[in-house]
C-alpha cells in the first residue's frame, strides 16, 4: 500500500515535467523558427541588394567607358548616378561596422536600391551576426568590392579631369579601359563570391532548422506519447477502482440487506420471547414457575444485550478512523475478562496469561473489539462438562510480528463449520451468539492490516492467532 502511494505520488510531477517540455519545446520551436525566417529574409535582402550592386556598378562602367570615348555630359551623368549604389551601400557597411545602427548606414542602404521594409533585417543581421563565419566571410568580399568602387572612382574622376581640360588622349583611353575592365572583372568575382558565401550560408541554416525541427518535434512527439501512455495508465487504474468499488459496493449492500433483515430479526425476536414469557407469567401463581419464567428473561435480555453490543462495534469498526498509538494489551485484557465474568461459567474458568510484550503501536479501539470478542466466545463456547476449564492468553513477537494468542479446551469447531466462522450471521449455535462476533473480528483485523488463524479440533479446544504489524505502515 506504501509502494503503491510513492509511485502516485512520484507520477503526478512526471505529468507537469512533460507539460513543461512540451510548453518549453514548442515555445523554443516558434522561437527558432521565427529568428531563423528572421535570418533567411535578411539573407534574400542581402543577395537582392547583391544584385543591385552588382547591376550599379556594370551600369557605372559601362556609362563611364562610353564618357572616355564620347565625352558627353549625359553619360558622365548617368555614370555618378549608377555608382552612387554600391558606395551607397559601402556607406552602410562601414558605419555599421563602427556606429552601429543609424540614419546613416539606412540612408546608404536606401542610396543602394535596397527596398524599405528590407532595412530593419539588413542592419539587423548585420548588428548581430557579423561575427558568425558565413557573414564574416561575405563582408569582407563586401569590403574588397568596396575598395574596387573606390579604384574605379578615382579613375573616373582622373578620366573627367582630362576630359574637362582637354588632355585626354588616344594612349590614356586604352590604359583606362584596360584598368575598369580589370576592376570589372575582380569585382564581377567578389559579387560571386558574396553571393555564394550567403548562399552557402543559407543552406546551413535551412539544414539546421530542418534538425532542429526534427529535434524538437521528436521531443514534443515522445512528451505527448509518455502523457498519453500516463494518462490511459491512469485511466485504466480509475476504471479498475472504479470497478471495485463497485464490486465493493455490491457486496456492502448484500451484506447490508442481509444485516438488515437478520438485524430486525434478532432484535424483535428477545422482544416477542419476553412478551410471551410476560403474558404467561401474568397467569402463572406458582412462585418457582415464575422464576424459571423470570430466569429465562434474563437470558432473552442478556442475548439482546450482547446482539446490541455487537451491533455498536460493528458500526465503529466501520465508521471510527483508524489511529495508531501507544497500546497496552494487558490493560485491554483485563478489561476484557472483567466485563465479561457475568457469562454463565465465567467463574469456573481458569485464564492463564503470558504476556511477553505489553505495549505496541497500533489501533486501541480495534484490538479492545479483537480481544473481547475472541474472549467472549471462548468463554461462551466452554465445554461445562470437563472437570477443568481453562483459556490461554499469550502475547510474543515472531518473525518481527506482535502475536496474540488466544486458546481454550472448550467445545471446539466441527470441519464442516471452519470454514464459515467469520461469515455475517454464522453460528453454530444462535442462542450463544449473534453470529457478528467473529465476523467483526475478522474485519477488524483487517483494518489494522493484520492477520488472523484458527485451528480447532470438535471438543478439544480452539487457538485463535492474531498477527499484527509494528505499526500501520509496516
Amino acid at each position: 500500500m506504501l509502494k503503491g502511494q510513492v509511485l502516485k505520488n512520484l507520477r503526478f510531477p512526471n505529468v507537469f515535467i512533460l507539460l513543461l517540455i512540451v510548453f518549453i519545446s514548442c515555445a523554443l520551436l516558434i522561437c527558432i523558427n521565427f529568428f531563423t525566417i528572421k535570418i533567411l529574409s535578411a539573407n534574400r535582402a542581402y543577395v537582392n541588394g547583391e544584385s543591385h550592386y552588382s547591376k550599379g556598378q556594370k551600369d557605372a562602367s559601362r556609362h563611364l567607358i562610353t564618357y572616355l570615348y564620347t565625352r558627353e555630359a549625359e553619360q558622365w551623368k548617368l555614370y555618378n548616378e549608377e555608382l552612387k549604389v554600391p558606395q551607397g551601400d559601402g556607406i552602410a557597411r562601414k558605419t555599421l561596422l563602427k556606429a552601429g545602427d543609424n540614419i546613416a548606414a539606412r540612408k546608404g542602404f536606401l542610396t543602394g536600391r535596397n527596398h524599405k521594409e528590407d532595412i530593419d533585417d539588413l542592419v539587423w543581421l548585420f548588428i548581430h551576426f557579423k561575427e558568425i563565419p558565413f557573414l564574416a566571410k561575405a563582408i569582407h568580399e563586401w569590403e574588397q568590392g568596396d575598395q574596387l568602387i573606390d579604384e574605379l572612382f578615382v579613375i573616373g574622376t582622373e578620366i573627367n579631369a582630362k576630359v574637362k581640360r582637354n588632355i585626354l588622349t588616344l594612349q590614356d583611353q586604352q590604359k583606362y579601359l584596360l584598368q575598369i575592365s580589370q576592376i570589372s572583372d575582380k569585382l564581377t568575382i567578389n559579387e560571386r563570391n558574396f553571393s555564394n558565401t550567403l548562399g552557402e550560408g543559407t543552406r546551413k541554416i535551412k539544414t539546421l532548422l530542418t534538425i532542429t525541427n526534427i529535434f524538437f518535434i521528436l521531443v514534443i512527439i515522445c512528451s505527448v506519447s509518455c502523457y498519453y501512455s500516463i494518462m490511459v495508465r491512469r485511466l485504466l487504474t480509475s476504471k479498475k477502482e472504479i470497478e471495485v468499488k463497485n464490486e465493493n459496493l455490491l457486496l456492502v449492500n448484500h451484506e447490508l440487506d442481509r444485516f438488515v433483515y437478520s438485524a430486525s430479526h434478532d432484535l424483535r425476536s428477545p422482544i416477542t420471547s419476553l412478551q410471551g414469557l410476560i403474558e404467561i407469567t401474568q397467569l402463572e401463581d406458582n412462585i418457582h414457575q415464575i422464576r424459571d419464567y423470570l430466569t429465562l428473561m434474563h437470558q432473552s435480555l442478556t442475548r439482546q444485550d450482547q446482539f446490541i453490543s455487537d451491533i455498536i462495534d460493528y458500526s465503529k469498526n466501520k465508521r471510527k478512523l483508524i489511529i495508531i498509538e501507544p497500546v497496552s494489551l494487558q490493560e485491554i485484557f483485563n478489561e476484557a475478562i472483567a466485563q465479561l465474568m457475568h457469562i454463565e461459567n465465567a467463574n469456573r474458568i481458569e485464564i492463564k496469561k503470558e504476556l511477553l510484550i505489553d505495549e505496541i503501536q497500533s489501533d486501541g479501539l480495534r484490538l479492545k473489539i479483537i480481544i473481547s470478542n475472541l474472549l467472549s466466545n471462548a468463554i461462551k463456547y466452554a465445554d461445562s462438562s470437563k472437570q477443568e476449564m481453562f483459556i490461554s492468553i499469550k502475547t510474543y513477537i515472531s518473525d518481527g510480528y506482535n502475536k496474540i494468542e488466544i486458546a481454550d479446551n472448550g467445545i471446539g469447531i466441527k470441519d464442516e463449520f471452519k470454514d464459515h466462522i467469520f461469515e455475517m450471521y454464522f453460528g453454530t449455535n444462535k442462542n450463544k451468539g449473534s453470529g457478528l462476533g467473529l465476523y467483526i473480528v475478522k474485519e477488524a483485523v483487517e483494518n489494522i492490516k493484520g492477520t488472523i488463524f484458527v485451528s480447532s479440533e470438535n471438543s478439544i479446544g480452539s487457538k485463535f492467532i492474531v498477527t499484527i504489524p509494528n505499526s500501520n505502515g509496516t
